[in-house]
Order: C-alpha cells, then sequence, then structure tokens
C-alpha cells in the first residue's frame, strides 16, 4: 500500500513538472515569437523610413522667425503686443487660409519665449489641434482636448486595470500647459467641447470624475489621488484660428480673447513669396512668370502651388526655365481665376461712379455703379435694380439660414432722400441702377454712391470719375458710418483713386496707412457741393447749392429727359 502511494505521489509530480514545463516552453516559445514578429516589424518601420520623398516646396517656405512672414505687419504688430509682454492673452486670428495664421502663432511664441519678462519659458510647448478632427466621446471616454479618464473596465486602463485604478489621460490643454494651444478652425469645435474650454479657460485646471475612484482607496498611487483631488493644471494660453467672420464664433470664447485680422495678400506679398519660392527651386524664371502667377494666386499656398506645378512641368519636358506659357496651363487645367484690379480711367462720365465695397474676407474693391434716367411717359416712373444681391443663404449655429438682399431698398431709400433735399422728382423718372462686373452687391454703404449716380444720370452733370465713395444715407440725408473703412480706402488707393469721401464718422477713427486724400461728409448736400461733378466737363453747368437742407436747384443740359447713363467719358 505504501509503494502504492509513493507511485502515485511520483506520478501526480511527474504531470505537475510536465504541466509547468509546457506553460514555461508555451511561455518561452511566445515570447520568442513576440519577439521574432516585433523584430519583423521593426525592420519593415526603418525600410519605410529609409523611403524618403522630397520636401514639398510650402514646407521649404514655411517661416521660422517672424521677418520671414511677408504682408501681414499689422497683424504681427498686434499678436506680438498680446502674446510677447508679461500678460500674454487670448487670442482669435481671423482672416482667409493661407497667409500664415498659424505660422505667425508658432514663431511668436519663440519670440515671446526669448523675452526676460515673458512668463512664457525657453522650453514652453506649442501644442497644435484642429478642431474639425478633434473627435470625443459624449461619455467622456475619450477627449483628447479636455481629457479625459480610462476606468478599469474600458480599454485603455493599461496595467492599471486589473488593480481596478481609474486612470486619468491628460489632454491637449494640459499638455500645452506654460506655454500655446493652437486650434486651428476653432469656429467648428463642438459646442460641448467649447463650454468645456471655457471652463479651463477660467479655471487653468482640469477637473476629473470617475465612478471608479475613491479618496479612502489606499490602492491607488498617490499622484491619481492628487490630480483627482487639484486636477490636472492647464495654464495655457490660447490661439484659435478661423476662416469664418467674427459674429460666427461663440459670444463666449470672443469675450475671453482679443481678436486679431490677418488680411488677404497684396500683389507685392504675392511677389516676394513666389520670388523666394523661385529661389529655392533654383530654377530661373521667364520674364512676366511670376506676375502671371501672382494674377492667378489668391494666397501664398496657392502662389507656391502653382509655382512649384509649372516648374514639374518644365522638368518632366526636359526644360530648364519656368515659361509663362507653364503658368497659364496650370492655371487653366486647375480652374484658376485671374484677379480683376480695377483701375480708375480719365475724365468725367455720366451716371457712373466708383462706389466701394468690402468682401466676406474683409478685402476692399472698387464697385462699378451705373445710374440711367428717363423721363417717364406716365404719371409715375418705374425703378429698376440689377447686379445686386436679391437672397443669400448661409449657414450658421449648425442651422441654414437666408435673408433678403437691401440694395433695392437702399436705392429707394435714395429717390425719397433726393426729392426732399433737391427740386428733382426722381420719381417721375424711369431709373435703371446697375452694379456691373458680377460682383454681389448688398447692404446700404453704397448710398451715396448711388445717389451721386442717379443724381449725374438725372441732371447730364458728369461725375469725376477719379474719386470713389461710400457711406450709408438716412432718409433725412444723414450720411452714416459703414464698416471696412480701411480696406475700402486702401482699395481705392490701389486703383489710382485720387480722392475719396467716407461719413465723418469714420474719419475720426482712420488710422491713415493710405496716401490717399480722404474726405469727411456728415450730410448729402456736403457732397454735391463738393467737387463731385466737373463743371468744366459739364460745359460750365453746376447745380446751385445753397447751406444746410435748402433747395438745390439743377436743370438737366439739353432736353428734360436728363442724362443717358450710358458713362460717356469727357475729357
Amino acid at each position: 500500500m505504501n509503494a502504492f502511494l509513493a507511485a502515485m505521489q511520483i506520478l501526480l509530480a511527474c504531470i505537475v513538472g510536465y504541466y509547468f514545463y509546457t506553460q514555461l516552453r508555451n511561455q518561452t516559445s511566445g515570447k520568442n515569437a513576440i519577439h521574432a514578429g516585433s523584430e519583423k516589424e521593426l525592420a519593415k518601420l526603418k525600410a519605410m523610413r529609409a523611403i524618403k520623398l522630397t520636401t514639398p516646396l510650402c514646407e521649404k517656405m514655411r517661416p521660422d522667425a517672424i521677418s520671414g512672414i511677408v504682408g501681414q505687419d499689422d497683424a504681427l504688430k498686434a499678436l506680438k503686443a498680446l502674446l510677447c509682454g508679461p500678460n500674454p492673452q487670448h487670442v482669435l486670428l481671423y482672416g482667409p487660409p493661407g497667409v500664415g495664421k498659424t505660422t505667425a502663432a508658432r514663431v511668436i511664441l519663440k519670440e515671446a519665449a526669448a523675452n526676460s519678462f515673458s512668463p512664457f519659458k525657453p522650453d514652453a510647448k506649442f501644442i497644435e489641434a484642429d478642431a474639425t478632427i478633434m473627435r470625443f466621446d459624449e461619455r467622456s471616454i475619450a477627449d483628447p482636448l479636455i481629457g479625459s479618464v480610462h476606468d478599469p473596465i474600458y480599454q485603455g486602463a493599461g496595467a492599471f486595470g486589473p488593480a481596478g485604478i481609474p486612470l486619468p489621460k491628460p489632454g491637449a490643454v494640459t499638455k500645452a500647459h506654460g506655454g500655446i494651444l493652437f486650434i486651428d478652425e476653432i469656429g467648428e469645435l463642438h459646442p460641448m467641447q467649447m463650454n468645456k474650454l471655457l471652463k479651463v479657460l477660467e479655471d487653468r485646471k482640469v477637473m476629473l470624475e470617475s465612478a471608479y475612484y475613491s479618496a479612502e482607496d489606499k490602492n491607488i498611487p498617490a499622484h491619481i489621488h492628487d490630480v483627482f483631488k487639484n486636477g490636472l493644471p492647464a495654464d495655457f494660453r490660447l490661439v484659435g484660428a478661423t476662416t469664418r467672420q467674427p459674429e460666427e464664433i461663440s459670444a463666449a470664447i470672443r469675450s475671453r480673447c482679443a481678436e486679431v485680422f490677418f488680411e488677404p495678400l497684396k500683389d507685392n506679398a504675392l511677389m516676394q513669396i513666389i520670388s523666394d519660392a523661385a529661389k529655392k527651386l533654383d530654377m530661373p524664371t521667364e520674364a512676366g512668370a511670376e506676375r502671371l502667377i501672382c494674377d492667378y494666386a489668391q494666397n501664398g499656398r496657392d502662389a507656391v502651388g502653382i509655382l512649384q506645378t509649372a516648374a514639374s512641368l518644365a522638368i518632366v519636358e526636359n526644360r530648364h526655365t519656368i515659361t509663362k506659357a507653364d503658368v497659364l496651363w496650370v492655371a487653366q487645367s486647375g480652374r484658376c481665376c485671374a484677379k480683376i484690379r480695377k483701375k480708375t480711367g480719365f475724365g468725367a462720365r455720366i451716371g457712373c461712379v466708383n462706389g466701394l465695397a468690402v468682401d466676406s474676407l474683409g478685402r476692399g474693391s472698387l464697385l462699378d455703379i451705373e445710374a440711367s434716367a428717363t423721363k417717364a411717359l406716365r404719371s409715375k416712373g418705374g425703378l429698376t435694380v440689377t447686379g445686386a444681391v436679391e437672397e443669400e443663404s448661409f449657414e450658421r449655429g449648425g442651422k441654414r439660414l437666408s435673408r433678403v438682399g437691401t440694395a433695392r431698398a437702399s436705392v429707394e431709400n435714395v429717390l425719397t432722400v433726393m426729392k426732399n433735399i433737391t427740386q428733382l422728382n426722381p420719381f417721375s423718372y424711369d431709373i435703371h441702377v446697375n452694379f456691373p462686373g458680377g460682383m454681389p452687391v448688398d447692404g446700404p454703404s453704397a448710398g451715396i454712391a448711388v445717389f451721386a449716380a442717379v443724381y449725374s444720370a438725372i441732371t447730364g452733370i458728369p461725375v469725376d470719375n477719379t474719386i470713389a465713395m461710400t457711406g450709408e444715407i438716412s432718409i433725412m440725408g444723414d450720411v452714416r458710418a459703414v464698416g471696412g473703412i480701411e480696406s475700402k480706402i486702401q482699395a481705392a488707393a490701389d486703383a489710382d483713386v485720387s480722392k475719396v469721401y467716407i461719413p465723418s464718422v469714420n474719419l475720426a477713427h482712420r488710422t491713415g496707412k493710405a496716401d490717399i486724400n480722404v474726405i469727411g461728409i456728415s450730410n448729402i448736400s456736403e457732397l454735391i457741393a463738393s467737387e463731385l461733378v466737373s463743371k468744366k466737363a459739364a460745359g460750365g453747368l453746376a447745380p446751385a447749392v445753397y447751406d444746410g437742407y435748402d433747395i438745390i436747384t439743377a436743370t438737366p443740359p439739353g432736353n428734360s429727359a436728363g442724362g443717358s447713363g450710358s458713362c460717356q467719358t469727357h475729357e
């Protein structure tokens, strides 16, 4: 019996030993397999990393210092004032794509960190995020912006999961602690994330919660206790960039940020970018080719892209010079539209006035306004307005909205003002007001220009074509302030306009950068009394103007049909 028990014990010991031996061998072979698989994947990664394409020209052209950013002097000055001082602020950057918003934010941090009085340290981090791809889980399982907690039951808890310990995961706001958090297209940020971000900006820390956390649990490491008790640090400066308009951005975030506006790049800035890019390519260009690229490029990224494609085309065809033909082919194949650069003519024209407009990107432009007036055959004339926006649709706050244009209402307002302060009765004429050139027009800021065009068309008195004007007219004849005044004045200067009439209210707030004669007016009588019309061109005829709002006498030259509005030029 004893021998039998001894045999059974030996057998059992052999079975147990064999089991552990098998497990150990399997673990060893498993480790060997994992190691072999890892070595194979590492070899693949090394082989992939050994394959490198050429660096894109846009990447080569990315400035690493403020001096390398062109065409944004005002924006850079504002950024330096906001971020390089002893008390840096949160900032929102507005502007079209490809004008240097991201690059400016990055190099400004370097500039700030170099100042001894700046709170940014030399090792301050620049964390970049894109609101359009920043996914998050509404259950707070994952949030790359604010941070989250990986509870033990979820993947990602790592070694803490089996121990039942929740694991805090820092987000971009914590990674940017002590530096700058740059959020591109911040206007696309989800409202829930925006609200969380606002809370972080106020508290400068992130508080996390978890149902699996207990302050009395001694198994939880001290650093995790500290995170749940005191939060994750998030003391940074926010720089948000957007291509949207300010009114489309959350008022709550705007109230916490200073706002900086980047302008569309002008021709001189684009030409500098194109010239520098051509030098980087080390490839000569035909005379006029760089100027042709500037004609088609809307921003710096466009300019570099067109140049690089044209250079590639020349190389493929075994040529060593970028020609104008190459640029034209790239522009046409890419459906690029050439920019229209309006210039004023010379002399005075009947019924034609240079108005001023500004688009959604803040770019000013010269706006043709034409008017024709013909004595009506019936008791009351008609009004036709063409070239203006009748209705437009847009998205805001996730909703699609539409609004009716106000251009026609502005013209009707002009006719009422004209009847009230002159002896002219515009309602006895068939009047046609046109905004040619394919540029949509909306809003009342063209009021005084429309008034001048209709007044000229009715009286037959030509309007000097070397002047431009902008301003809203009230029904009492007052000229009221309008927006985008600096962009409009700059557009007038670029178009060789000699004189610009603007509301007197706007005149007090000018920066005076554009080298042009700017005159402020407070009511429409001042406009008519000015050098608006050319006495010489009108054959010595000019309206007799009285002080204030007294009657202004104007007798159309020739017959009573008034001006033809055909934009005749009187030399």
